[in-house]
């Protein structure tokens, strides 16, 4: 667990952790040191005479010139402030452990989110998106959880262990009994409490897992679910999958609060047991143990919220477990190193001998070969699961092949220049993704905002006239997924983001399917027109969208034939 702990932490982390074991150290010097504080005080508080018989203590009279009992009211002032530094002292160590433990759940996010947007697009289709939402979301942030019970669990350590050195130098044998029965105690906690936190564990992971993917799956499908009069079964299923979730944290939750209840009780009953032995031992009262007796007393009021943390943040540290396993699973993924290498495009794009299989499945090409020259319109048809969009994947280097190779101009499209060709696509896929932001936002995606360049590929994609109706103008708000938008109008949208950084290339991948025939015609003729002097892919159905293409290739069953030219 620590080997991975490390793993998902940074450098920087790290220094941080170490810097944050030592204050812990520190805290909990001083911690003991303020309980070794109250026997003397105490003693001195009930008992001048020690002054008398104490060497030591006459000379500290003489010295500061005080009597003794100014000099008890003197310290007690001074133990005031000492207490009052103590409790400031323990605030700063508690915000720089929320800070260092809670500052995590940003940057564990951060890397997860960078790690999935680094994946190879073939190793990112096989990923479960409520998955990786999940992850994102939930388990960063149950591993920054995890990992500040982690430094409270090794900071109360450091407390119980110098407060019970102090214990034994007091009383070593009362001491041994006390710790003595506390740890069977303990002992008996954990091995009852552990399995049950760990079991739960278990539960919860695979109870988000499936309460996300509902979430996931049904917010997607709400016009299905609303014409199948589905809701209440929908309802019933997230209510089963939501309730299984909480009954994991509930488990979680009370298994936890059963430490602190039960080593209270036990700790002081055994303080008066040793009170009873004491008098019994003395047969009369216990005024010379009574500083002695409020040591012990503190030293246990410390002690048990202490041996509290440390069992509930073992139990943490089993229930969270594998929200670490599937961070440190993330992080470990293979990234898609590209490079910064330009390359031109005047002539060709070439496939030569061309292979091609997902993972695990059989060949779906097979030294496939294909041309492109600079500025054609070409088509590509075929059944459904023919390979199309592979292809079109194949050319737009999202994915690599099993064998063969791509060309640009003759020279080979590999890691070091394929970033720079993938620039020179604009893409405009079947569905269209929209999100809640201002039609501009939308066009420049991510960009800077060029509000002539927007203007400029809005009326391209003959939005001109919508945009003037609108009183926002570009700036209006699409609302979420583009549903204040009709299909035609984000169809639009989205030709006007492929146009944005004036591309080479321009590629659709059955982008006018979900269109009455009209509006496909015309939205196809803006499309003819726009790409005069570019190079243009289509993958498509119907006919009529590809009439004015220059050639029109038939895929199937892995072979490549030229149907029109």
């Amino acid at each position: 667990m620590l080997k991975k702990l490390f793993f998902v932490l940074s450098k920087q982390d790290k220094r941080f952790l170490f810097f944050l074991l030592l204050f812990s150290i520190f805290v909990s010097f001083i911690e003991s040191f303020a309980i070794s504080l109250i026997m003397p005080f105490v003693s001195l508080a009930s008992n001048f005479s020690y002054f008398s018989s104490n060497a030591y203590l006459m000379s500290l009279l003489n010295f500061f010139s005080l009597s003794p009992y100014e000099f008890v009211v003197y310290l007690g002032f001074v133990l005031i402030v000492f207490y009052v530094f103590r409790a400031v002292l323990n605030g700063i160590y508690f915000h720089l452990l929320a800070k260092f433990s809670k500052g995590r759940y940003h940057l564990f996010a951060l890397r997860v989110f960078k790690k999935y947007f680094s994946l190879n697009y073939e190793d990112f289709t096989y990923q479960n998106k409520s998955e990786l939402v999940k992850t994102i979301s939930h388990e960063a942030y149950n591993l920054s959880t995890m990992l500040a019970s982690f430094l409270l669990m090794l900071s109360e350590i450091f407390v119980v262990f110098l407060i019970y050195l102090l214990m034994l130098f007091v009383d070593y044998k009362i001491t041994l009994f006390l710790s003595g029965f506390l740890l069977v105690n303990a002992l008996i906690l954990v091995k009852i409490l552990s399995p049950m936190i760990k079991k739960a564990g278990v539960k919860r992971e695979k109870a988000m897992k499936d309460f996300f993917e509902t979430v996931e799956t049904n917010l997607s499908n709400f016009k299905f679910i609303k014409l199948r009069a589905k809701e209440k079964d929908v309802t019933k299923l997230f209510d089963s999958q939501s309730l299984d979730f909480s009954k994991a944290n509930i488990t979680s939750e009370s298994v936890n609060a059963m430490p602190r209840i039960f080593l209270e009780a036990v700790g002081f009953c055994v303080l008066i047991f040793i009170v009873i032995l004491l008098i019994m031992q003395e047969k009369s009262d216990i005024s010379n143990a009574l500083a002695m007796i409020s040591m012990f007393v503190l030293a246990l009021y410390r002690l048990m919220p202490s041996a509290n943390r440390i069992i509930t943040s073992y139990h943490d540290l089993l229930y969270y477990r594998s929200s670490l396993d599937i961070i440190y699973n993330a992080l470990q993924s293979k990234d898609e190193s590209l490079k910064d290498e330009k390359i031109s495009f005047k002539e060709k794009i070439e496939l030569k001998n061309i292979s091609f299989a997902y993972k695990d499945k059989a060949l779906l090409f097979e030294n496939l070969n294909f041309v492109i020259k600079k500025g054609e319109k070409i088509a590509l048809v075929g059944e459904s699961g023919g390979g199309k969009s592979t292809l079109l994947d194949l050319l737009c280097s999202l994915l690599k092949p099993s064998k063969g190779e791509l060309l640009i101009d003759g020279k080979l499209l590999n890691e070091n220049n394929c970033k720079d060709f993938r620039q020179k696509i604009g893409y405009i896929p079947q569905q269209i993704y929209l999100f809640n932001d201002s039609i501009a936002s939308n066009v420049a995606f991510c960009e800077d905002i060029d509000e002539n360049k927007v203007k400029k590929v809005l009326e391209q994609a003959n939005l001109k006239d919508f945009i003037s109706s609108l009183k926002d103008g570009i700036y209006t708000k699409v609302g979420d997924g583009g549903n204040n938008l009709s299909g035609g109008q984000k169809q639009r949208i989205a030709i006007a983001r492929a146009l944005y950084n004036d591309p080479e290339i321009l590629v659709l991948d059955e982008a006018t399917s979900a269109l009455d025939d009209k509006s496909e015609e015309k939205i196809m003729n803006e499309i003819y027109s726009i790409s005069r002097d570019k190079t243009l892919i289509i993958i498509a159905h119907r006919l009529s969208t590809i009439r004015n293409c220059d050639k029109v290739y038939r895929l199937s069953k892995g072979k490549i034939t030229v149907e029109k030219e």
